[in-house]
């Protein structure tokens, strides 16, 4: 054997394909299966009620990562299946050929299991059935079939496997709480019974689980409703809002976008798992290879019927909610770029008046600037003055007013041309 670094998923991606496989199931056998919703924590909690169990039959609890069990317990089989949102049990009791007789009542293969183990199971029955696997085909036609397992005026019905087998139901909910399905086997072999049961099973199992986003849709669609009212009413509001109103709209409408996305959050995964759940039926439905039987309604063309109503609504609900969605980004989006072109506007007149003070400020510092020369003038002659005065008793040939008006001209010309070049300095660089 090669000793290369293996990937630390490859074995359980590679037995993946194993997963959950069919069991060789031979007719007459009594099904039940329950289908019991649960959080992580219920799910965890019915490991556990699977350990009693097993326990009290001496037989090995499984592990933490086990998410599938099957096990021989005397009177009954039991196959234990861990999924991501439900846990299902499915309970199994070999018949004998004289409990299938025609007209005879069927025993329930509950009613082999310990009850208040059952009454304990954790989490909440979305879906529980019975299912009963006759051998041999239908006798008698399908208008009298099962009539005293199932409600006649609801009968469903369709030759499955190719034409070996026929399935009957009704998809009702009877006295004991289960739904119930009536499956003549012919002589299918074992393994292809078993798979034949396993997909009548995840039907059922699917298909409640896929209707799980019904209410939620329901529920979305009157939210929907009320958020699509209020932003036609923003929509209107801002074609007239003046510009002291901008704000005010724009702060419903950001609190209007974040309950638009709280919803969609609340909703998203359960519309994204019924998707998945009703494309599961739907091959389910193809791989029992369904063909009329009598004048009844296949289970796919039952299905189809009554189950598209909810599935359209579901898939309609979350349209609307990716529409509302986009047209509430839209208006925020054009809201947003008139609030961002009036603070353009008012930042252009803004520029303008700081422009024109800028201006009138140079003008006073160029006037300042004039007072500035003279001042500094007077000062200097001033000095000179006094210098002359006292430079005349020692022989300067001009009078101290004299000095003083010949240096008026020179000393303003001086300090006008310094103050120029200071200016030039600072403003140039």
């Amino acid at each position: 054997m090669i000793h290369l670094t293996q990937h630390p998923e490859r074995v359980p991606l590679h037995n993946e394909v194993h997963a959950r496989p069919p069991e060789p199931m031979a007719a007459p056998l009594a099904i039940s299966h329950l289908v019991m919703f649960a959080d992580a924590q219920g799910r965890a909690a019915s490991r556990q009620h699977l350990a009693a169990l097993l326990r009290d039959h001496h037989i090995a609890p499984p592990d933490e990562h086990t998410t599938h069990l099957r096990a021989e317990l005397g009177a009954f089989r039991v196959r234990w299946e861990l999924h991501t949102e439900f846990v299902t049990w499915t309970f199994a009791v070999q018949l004998r050929n004289g409990d299938a007789t025609a007209g005879a009542p069927l025993a329930s293969a509950v009613d082999q299991v310990p009850q208040e183990w059952l009454a304990a199971l954790p989490g909440q029955c979305l879906s529980s059935l019975d299912l009963w696997a006759l051998p041999g085909q239908l006798e008698g036609g399908a208008d009298r079939a099962e009539h005293h397992m199932l409600r006649a005026d609801a009968l469903v019905g369709s030759t499955v496997a190719g034409g070996k087998a026929q399935v009957l139901t009704d998809f009702a909910i009877h006295s004991n709480g289960f739904s119930r399905f009536v499956l003549h086997a012919g002589d299918l072999p074992p393994r292809r019974l078993g798979r034949l049961v396993q997909r009548l099973l995840e039907i059922e199992t699917y298909r409640m689980a896929a209707m799980l986003g019904l209410p939620a849709a329901r529920h979305a669609g009157a939210a929907l409703a009320s958020a699509e009212s209020e932003l036609a009413a923003l929509a209107q509001a801002i074609q007239s809002a003046e510009q002291h109103e901008e704000a005010a709209l724009l702060d419903r409408l950001t609190r209007l976008a974040a309950q638009v996305e709280s919803e969609y959050a609340a909703t998203h995964s359960r519309f994204s798992a019924s998707s998945a759940y009703f494309e599961l039926v739907d091959q389910r439905i193809a791989q029992i290879n369904e063909s009329q039987l009598g004048g009844l309604q296949t289970i796919g063309e039952f299905i189809e019927r009554r189950v598209t109503p909810a599935r359209k609504t579901l898939e309609w609900a979350a349209r609307r909610q990716d529409a509302l969605s986009r047209r509430v980004s839209r208006i925020s989006n054009l809201l947003r770029t008139r609030v961002e072109i009036e603070q353009q506007h008012g930042s252009r007149a803004l520029l303008e008046a700081l422009n024109t003070r800028q201006d009138i400020q140079l003008r006073l510092q160029a006037t300042v600037e004039g007072l500035s020369v003279a001042a500094i003038t007077y000062y200097v002659v001033g000095l000179i003055s006094y210098l002359a005065k006292a430079a005349h008793g020692v022989g300067w040939p001009l009078s101290g007013e004299t000095t003083a008006a010949l240096a008026i001209p020179i000393v303003a010309a001086s300090v006008w041309w310094s103050l120029r070049r200071l200016h030039r300095k600072l403003f140039t660089h």
